[in-house]
């Protein structure tokens, strides 16, 4: 049963729609179920030796899936000084740079940008962005100076000569500053583009940049998936499952209902991405939050054809959500199969709710 379980999880795309949306709890807990088929293994070996072929067929059948989970790998050493012909991309949910306690506490926010200089990446795409970048006059020293989170002021401190800020003005808050996804740049951005699409809010737009290095052509994608949007009272129960009282009852089906929406909506906006993606003139780059694990359909989906660059060269589990549970790798980079990926680090210093990440790649031509 264990093992049917872990195989419905790491096939889900074959699954997954609307209807079938539980198949994504067990993707969700595909880790665990490993675990569980593990301790099974250990115990048979010694009762019943020949019931270990359960998890030699599983492991078999689900070989890619698994280092997909945690890849083959002891370790990965990081070079943060990269080499002149790599293309160093970086990223990150980075929770409006702590713009809500910035006045009462900057430190989380200056030493966010000391990060990001630090390793000093080409591309960067974070997602949860703010800033305002309301006047056309980049050279008006007053705004540069009094505005709350400049767009401007970002592109000067973190050393991007070019940027693309995609944003809708009713997710606007504290003013002039607008909510979204930005893609910086070291390199020339010569077009861009925001995919709107129904209900047109935050989660169901994505972004993408043609960029260009030397002689060729990048097409940058740079999305964030449907979140679940846990509430506190979510994450207390999640902490303290129980169905004793009618109380209990109705948090249980809040839940549920919050991952069926997620699960749902998510499926479309993957789609739309991978539409994107396969009219693109140019080889891709895929950075964002997709919210979702390694072998759920999102994933799957948007990174089918592509190199996870985790899984080529991170280790471990990986997880790139600081709450909730240790095995959350939620946050991806992916590259045509074209680019050759030197190394990935995910960087984990506790900064937003996210751990950001990045990788080196280079044309396998280098």
């Amino acid at each position: 049963m264990i093992a049917a379980l872990f195989l419905t999880g790491c096939y889900s795309e074959l699954f997954f729609s609307a209807y079938s949306w539980p198949v994504g709890l067990l993707t969700l807990s595909s880790f665990y179920l490993l675990v569980v088929l593990m301790i099974f293994f250990i115990f048979w070996l010694f009762v019943k030796p020949v019931w270990i072929l359960i998890f030699i067929i599983t492991s078999a059948l689900s070989y890619k899936h698994i280092n997909n989970i945690v890849p083959f790998r002891f370790s990965s050493a990081f070079n943060q000084k990269k080499q002149a012909n790599h293309i160093r991309i970086m990223s990150w949910n980075v929770a409006q740079f702590n713009i809500m306690k910035f006045k009462k506490s900057p430190d989380t926010f200056n030493q966010m940008i000391q990060l990001i200089n630090n390793y000093e990446p080409d591309i960067a795409c974070f997602q949860e962005m703010v800033g305002g970048d309301t006047l056309a006059d980049l050279n008006n020293a007053y705004y540069r100076k009094y505005s709350f989170f400049s767009i401007f002021d970002f592109s000067d401190r973190l050393n991007f000569p070019n940027y693309f800020y995609s944003y809708d003005y009713k997710d606007n808050f504290l003013s002039q500053q607008h909510f979204g996804k930005i893609i910086f740049s070291k390199f020339p951005i010569i077009n861009k583009k925001t995919i709107q699409n129904f209900p047109f809010d935050y989660n169901s737009n994505f972004q993408y940049a043609d960029i260009v290095k030397g002689a060729d052509t990048i097409r940058v994608f740079n999305c964030h998936l449907q979140s679940l949007r846990f509430s506190n009272t979510n994450l207390d129960y999640i902490q303290n499952p129980s169905i004793k009282t009618d109380t209990d009852i109705k948090r249980s089906k809040n839940l549920i209902t919050k991952f069926k929406i997620a699960f749902q909506k998510r499926i479309s906006q993957a789609d739309r991405v991978r539409i994107e993606i396969n009219n693109s003139p140019y080889r891709v780059v895929v950075c964002g939050d997709f919210n979702d694990v390694p072998n759920s359909y999102p994933y799957e989906k948007i990174g089918n054809g592509l190199q996870d660059a985790f899984v080529i060269k991170g280790s471990g589990i990986g997880r790139t959500f600081s709450g909730i549970s240790p095995t959350l790798r939620i946050d991806n980079i992916f590259v045509d199969k074209q680019f050759s990926v030197h190394q990935f680090n995910r960087i984990a210093k506790k900064l937003s709710d996210h751990f950001p990440i990045i990788t080196d790649i280079g044309l396998l031509a280098e």
